[in-house]
């Protein structure tokens, strides 16, 4: 019985492994399709140039998700004009998508965004956001891609029209 259970125990953990491994395969294939201004971004976490980006000033409905595991983070609803020129939101889709950890590359404490999904780099939030949370998620565009609200049924999120109450 001990050598069933201890073979049924190794499968399932083979299994899962492999699962992980199917993901993190995935996840550097999608790395090596990124430009080089996503790349820099995302994985050595440079920050793109403020009003020289593809979403700093982008007002269309729609859902912005990691560029690499194409998880949902943020939603236009929760985008307001920041004047920083990158990408702002007061807040995400979902609180778990994303980790948080202190940056002391400036000098000063500042907390770092990372995405759970791929690890990648997306921005720092920041405590000087509009209401009802004041927080700022501050995002570089590169980390991020915007799906249309008219294209979310075909890009496979329609789960998330719920957000814009259409």
């Amino acid at each position: 019985m001990k050598i069933v259970l201890f073979i049924f125990f190794s499968i399932l953990l083979l299994n899962n492994n492999r699962y992980k491994n199917q993901k993190i395969k995935n996840y550097e294939l999608e790395k090596k399709n990124l430009t080089k201004i996503q790349y820099d971004v995302t994985q050595k976490c440079v920050t793109e140039p403020p009003f020289n980006n593809e979403y700093w000033d982008n007002k269309d409905d729609g859902i912005y998700v990691d560029v690499i595991s194409g998880e949902p983070l943020f939603c236009s609803i929760h985008k307001y004009n920041s004047g920083s020129g990158w990408p702002s939101f007061f807040e995400v889709i979902d609180e778990n998508a994303i980790k948080k950890d202190f940056d002391f590359d400036l000098g000063y404490r500042r907390i770092e965004l990372k995405s759970k999904t791929s690890n990648a780099h997306l921005g720092h939030l920041f405590n000087d956001g509009p209401k009802p949370t004041g927080l700022r998620y501050c995002i570089n565009s590169a980390s991020l891609k915007f799906i249309k609200y008219e294209n979310l049924d075909e890009k496979g999120y329609s789960d998330f029209k719920y957000l814009f109450n259409k």
